[in-house]
């Protein structure tokens, strides 16, 4: 069984007007994408979908959080997500491609419109590109932050040993 096969919503059955849909994303939702940022998170998706004759506005509500790893101090923190999209799917007689990102377009034979993909978009958009405790409020872990900078010194000081090339002397006295 595919694991994001609840994702896909029918919609031939559906008469024209508002309806509701409620999905709860959880690690196999991450897991199922290739390469994901995202290894696990809590999330609650509320959809109302509004079906119209030619087209379908799709009303996304994604609440909760999802589970990253600090790139400062490498210690995971859950990042809280709140989010508000829309996505319109336009119905066309043979699928076409769209410049605009807002808008899915589908052919008339189509029963049925996978979410996850959009869906997974727009979370991972919402993560920020440099990630850190702080943006979860709280501090990164001290005990690493000290290793790195006890590091990043040795470093700097072999690196000043490498340049004391006597060949170089000279012109080291120029720069000063």
């Amino acid at each position: 069984m595919k694991p994001l096969k609840q994702f896909s919503l029918p919609f031939t059955g559906l008469k024209l007007g508002t309806h509701q849909f409620e999905y709860e994303l959880d690690d196999a939702f991450f897991n199922a994408f290739e390469y994901s940022l995202i290894k696990s998170g809590n999330l609650k998706v509320d959809l109302e979908l509004e079906k119209q004759e030619t087209m379908m506005l799709l009303k996304f509500k994604v609440i909760g959080t999802v589970n990253l790893d600090c790139d400062k101090c490498l210690s995971e923190f859950p990042l809280p997500i709140n989010l508000y999209e829309r996505q319109i799917v336009k119905f066309a007689e043979a699928e076409m491609e769209s410049d605009d990102e807002e808008i899915i377009s589908l052919s008339r034979k189509e029963t049925a419109i996978d979410i996850s993909g959009p869906l997974y978009e727009m979370i991972n958009v919402a993560v920020p590109y440099i990630k850190n405790c702080e943006q979860a409020g709280k501090d990164c872990d001290q005990e690493m932050i000290d290793r790195l900078n006890q590091l990043s010194i040795d470093k700097q000081a072999e690196e000043n040993e490498q340049n004391s090339d006597p060949r170089w002397e000279a012109l080291n006295k120029l720069k000063k």
